[in-house]
């Protein structure tokens, strides 16, 4: 029986009332019986509209800083002095077995590049590569006892935005969405900045939905060469048409898609098209205004490095987050690409970390000055860190000025701040080198759980039935590190 027929036709069989009314019986049952699943979301006819956290929530929001490529812990965060005593010697343990690592002959150690100081009343460790982020110690919980699945950039990229290394699942943002809707109707409530689309360490599979509801797909948004022209989500405004005339057409459009929505029952596709229409016709409003940073005053462009060589686009990538996040978006993600220091780190890693350092400490800062850091958690990461022994990928031929590091998952740093954990202390930690994990160890999955926790979701039962199963950001596994949470 279609549903948009408004009433029985007056000779139908007895039988076949029957017939078609039985399905609806059975309906009927299916929707309670799913509604009453342990940890299910009620979706309402505006799956968008903001729903109550399960649990306390610190966070409203999140900010997640990609630092692509694998930063290195050694020059920023993990200081190592048993390291930097032994530079130049053999490794006193042996690389994996099985992991390819061109450059790598000797394995020889390779100390810290850069000074370590103790910043702020909590004594944490920061290299001299980040004095502005160093001035904001106090309020950096930083993770030195990470870990991953995978070595290559590809895999280990996919596990930090999906949770899986060869799956496609749905991203962190994709859940967050699902599991909260978002505070603003006509902004996206998940927005990647900039991200990276190709290579090894590039692909739309991290905003991804998936198999969540289309309406949880992540939005991708330009960023404007300058800051005088805004940054925009390409094909949004159609300046050949009036606003009246677009909703004529809209509205024309959607009364089909209705028709067809409804004559099939259930279409995550022809949905998902509904709401990205109505939500497309309402941003052409709003979003315009939001990403225009020229509103902004030169003070606070200053702030973040916006007009500096080294410094302004990833300033104007954090002044547009916190305008995202002023503005209700739900998860916001910013790239930083330049990370992935297999040679020259000498020379190379003193650039991608003054790329970010002021504008991430900026974005810190303002964040406090308006009231919003208490409730936005900011996290910073890599998909892996890089090796305690020397890479050098022209085999002996140039000077140490050369050397670069490998990538390294058995151990690494990720620091959070704000949203509901404690700032100026460091949890976990890796060995004397830094080469492995082993004192409050924090896997990923681990990660994934902490930062649901803090916006008030059950990691356990934040589900979602595809295939016969119901599945989850973090699979089967993590643990809510609840040491780090305030």
């Amino acid at each position: 029986m279609n549903v948009h027929h408004t009433s029985i036709p007056a000779h139908i069989a007895r039988r076949d009332f029957l017939r078609h009314a039985g399905c609806g019986f059975g309906a009927v049952a299916l929707a309670a019986l799913t509604s009453q699943r342990a940890g299910a979301v009620t979706v309402s006819n505006n799956p968008l509209l903001p729903r109550s956290p399960r649990l306390p929530a610190r966070a409203k929001r999140i900010i997640f800083l990609h630092m692509v490529g694998g930063p290195s812990q050694f020059e920023t965060f993990d200081y190592k002095p048993r390291l930097n005593a032994d530079d130049g010697k053999p490794a006193p343990f042996e690389r994996v077995a099985g992991v390819e690592q061109p450059g790598v002959n000797n394995m020889r150690l390779f100390g810290s590049q850069w000074k370590f100081q103790q910043r702020g009343r909590s004594g944490l460790w920061i290299s001299d590569l980040f004095p502005h982020i160093a001035g904001l110690a106090d309020d950096l919980c930083v993770l030195k006892g990470m870990h991953t699945d995978n070595l290559a950039h590809a895999p280990a990229c996919l596990q930090l935005h999906t949770g899986t290394t060869n799956q496609v699942r749905p991203s962190m943002g994709s859940w967050v969405l699902y599991g909260l809707g978002t505070e603003n109707q006509n902004l996206p409530g998940f927005i990647t900045v900039a991200p990276p689309l190709s290579g090894d360490q590039g692909s739309a599979k991290h905003f991804s939905n998936a198999f969540l509801p289309a309406y949880t797909q992540g939005t991708m948004v330009d960023l404007a060469p300058a800051v005088g022209s805004p940054s925009r989500i390409r094909n949004l405004q159609n300046d050949a048409v009036s606003a009246t005339l677009q909703r004529t057409q809209l509205d024309l459009i959607q009364q089909i898609n209705r028709e067809q929505l409804a004559s099939v029952k259930t279409d995550q596709q022809m949905e998902g098209v509904i709401q990205s229409y109505e939500l497309a016709f309402r941003m052409q409003t709003e979003a315009p205004e939001v990403f225009d940073l020229s509103k902004e005053t030169e003070a606070t462009r200053k702030l973040y490095g916006i007009g500096d060589a080294s410094t302004d686009h990833f300033g104007r990538q954090c002044l547009l987050a916190r305008r995202l996040a002023e503005a209700g978006v739900r998860f916001i993600e910013l790239s930083a690409n330049g990370w992935d220091h297999h040679g020259g780190i000498r020379k190379n890693l003193p650039k991608s970390c003054a790329e970010v350092d002021k504008p991430i400490a900026g974005l810190l800062r303002d964040l406090k000055a308006r009231g919003l850091f208490e409730d936005t958690l900011i996290v910073w990461s890599g998909e892996f860190g890089r090796t305690p022994y020397e890479q050098d990928l022209t085999n002996g031929k140039a000077a140490k000025e050369s050397y670069g590091r490998g990538h390294n998952p058995f151990g690494f740093t990720t620091w959070m701040a704000g949203g509901g954990v404690k700032g100026g202390i460091s949890h976990g930690n890796t060995d004397d080198y830094g080469y492995r994990a082993v004192e409050d160890k924090v896997h990923l999955h681990d990660l994934h759980a902490t930062m649901l926790h803090l916006l008030g979701l059950d990691h356990e039962k934040l589900t979602y039935r595809y295939a016969g199963r119901d599945f989850r950001l973090t699979d089967v596994y993590g643990e809510v590190v609840k040491e780090v949470i305030a």
